[in-house]
């Protein structure tokens, strides 16, 4: 490694890493949770006994599981506009991975669901509680158990996913080490920098994944 590609290391270490903390994690952040609340009610509509209700839930997990991700986007970003929505980069690429974690995460959370015993919502019901009370209480805690591993997964799937939004001109992690490589054509420097950015905060998620699962494990029923 020359002097020239240390040095273009050096200048572009504070910018990447800034990258990262506005706009990499937030949209990784931001698209997770508003996945999750589509997932959770994607995942209830497929359960439900309401048929039209589960139809449409199938329906909506069959096209976002059946297409790729990067069409997803461009559909958001660029497709859109023809119809008279105009969307900022950002917020498109938050509408995308939104949708997408929802698709898959809703299977996830589905079978969570299912794997608490039927003798809990039984048991529930004798004393009197109500749907939404049982699975606020008993059911989603224990769920929530089964359902961290496969989970944390997707976070960080997304996470290394939020990549595709330098596609639509986001100013992410990876837009910056293009940007940053094009003049000098250095690209294995910069995206390794990147790359090594990627990877230490997916350690940082998956030491928070074992914590998260040692702490939900007392809600579990044994």
């Amino acid at each position: 490694m020359n002097d020239a590609t240390v040095q273009l290391i050096l200048d572009n270490l504070w910018p990447m890493l800034k990258a990262t903390v506005t706009m990499t994690i937030p949209l990784t952040i931001i698209s997770f949770v508003l996945g999750l609340v589509i997932a959770l009610l994607v995942a209830l509509a497929r359960i439900s006994s309401i048929r039209p209700l589960s139809i449409l839930a199938r329906f909506y997990i069959s096209i976002i599981r059946g297409t790729p991700l990067l069409v997803q986007l461009f559909i958001v970003f660029y497709a859109l506009p023809q119809f008279g929505v105009i969307i900022d980069p950002f917020p498109a690429a938050v509408v995308a991975f939104s949708l997408n974690v929802g698709g898959y995460a809703a299977e996830v959370i589905r079978s969570a669901i299912l794997s608490i015993p039927k003798g809990q919502w039984e048991a529930a019901q004798t004393i009197g509680m109500g749907y939404a009370t049982t699975l606020q209480r008993i059911v989603l805690p224990q769920a929530a158990r089964v359902a961290v591993p496969p989970l944390s997964n997707t976070l960080i799937s997304l996470l290394k996913d939020t990549s595709l939004a330098s596609t639509i001109l986001v100013t992410e992690l990876l837009r910056v080490a293009q940007l940053a490589a094009a003049p000098t054509f250095d690209f294995f420097a910069l995206y390794g920098v990147a790359a090594l950015y990627y990877w230490v905060i997916c350690i940082f998620l998956s030491a928070v994944q074992g914590r998260l699962e040692a702490r939900l494990d007392r809600y579990v029923a044994r």
